[in-house]
Parts: C-alpha cells; structure tokens; sequence
C-alpha cells in the first residue's frame, strides 16, 4: 500500500505564515516588527534576570554563617548531654584508674581514682565542647562587622548563633561545676 504525503497542505501552511508575517497589527506596525519589540522585552528581562544573578553571586549569601550557627548550637546540645569521645576517655580513665590502684588502698583513694578521674574527664570533654560552641556563637554574631558592609545578616542567623553562645556559656559553667566538684561531687569514703 502506497502512502500519500500531505506535501501540498505543507506548502499552504507555510505561505500562510510568510502572508501573516507581514499582515498589519490594529496599531498600524507590522507583525514582524510587533514580534521584534516582543523578542526585545524579553531580551531585557533576560538582561535583568542575569543582573540579579550577578548580583547576589557577587554578594555573600549567608549560607556559611547559617551553617556556623546551626553547628554552634548542636556542639552546644553535644556538650550538654554527653558525646561519645568523653564516654571513651572517661572508660579509658577508669580502666587506668583499676591498673593503678591495688587492692590495699584506701576506699577514698581507689574511688577518686576509677571514678573521680573519669568523672573529671567527662566533663573536661563536655566543657571543650562547650567553648567551641560559644566561640563558633561569637564568630557567627560578629562576623557581619568583618564582612559586606551595609548587607544585614538574617535575623535567623542572629536567633541560631545567640542560642548557640546560651548553650555554650551553660555547658561551659556545667563543665567548671562538675570539674571542680561543686555539682555531683565524689561521695566521702566514711
């Protein structure tokens, strides 16, 4: 079976388009130069779209101070609650604090040495947290003032790094407290 091809209906349409090419608009303009003025407004929000994008790839975008004080409040939840470097240095010091101690000492001694020293180092590690999650805090509030003058940073931004130095400045006075036996001491040996 042969097929027939469309080749006359193919040539209508495209003289068609070539008349209504020149046909006249109701403003007296000829559709090729309405089409001109069309292909030239979209050519200047062309041109303004990539002046935006210039422009904010030019400028900071925040992005790492949002991250630096995401990160300040999670090392400042991480100081509060424990992490697992000060749980293996505390069994660590513990496990020391067995070796050392023989089966002759005193109970106040054999205590503050498999509990007292890994008590101490936990919250040595736990204040160490701390103080990282406050200075990122800090970093992150003043970095605006290092940074693209006359660009506010996100209110966001401030509210995260401000909870962010909160739990640092808490886990840090935690970690002094427990450290220096104040809060949760050792119990006497009596």
């Amino acid at each position: 079976m042969e097929t027939k091809t469309d080749e006359p209906a193919a040539e209508d349409a495209r003289t068609e388009e070539a008349a209504t090419a020149e046909a006249v608009t109701e403003d007296g303009t000829t559709r090729a130069a309405a089409t001109e003025d069309a292909s030239g407004a979209d050519a200047d929000a062309d041109t303004d779209a990539d002046a935006k994008s210039d422009a904010e790839a030019a400028g900071p975008s925040g992005v790492g101070q949002g991250a630096g004080a995401v990160v300040s409040v999670a090392l400042g939840i991480v100081s509060l609650t424990g992490n697992w470097v000060g749980s293996v240095a505390a069994a660590r010091e513990t496990l020391v604090g067995q070796l050392r101690t023989s089966s002759t000492a005193s109970v106040s001694q054999q205590i503050k040495e498999v509990y007292g020293d890994a008590w101490h180092t936990t919250a040595l590690w736990a204040g160490l947290f701390a103080l990282v999650a406050l200075v990122t805090g800090a970093v992150v509030l003043v970095r605006p003032a290092f940074g693209a003058p006359g660009r506010p940073q996100a209110p966001w931004i401030k509210s995260v790094a401000w909870a962010g130095v909160a739990l640092g400045v808490i886990g840090l006075l935690l970690a002094v407290l427990k450290y220096s036996d104040v809060l949760l001491g050792l119990p006497p040996a009596s």
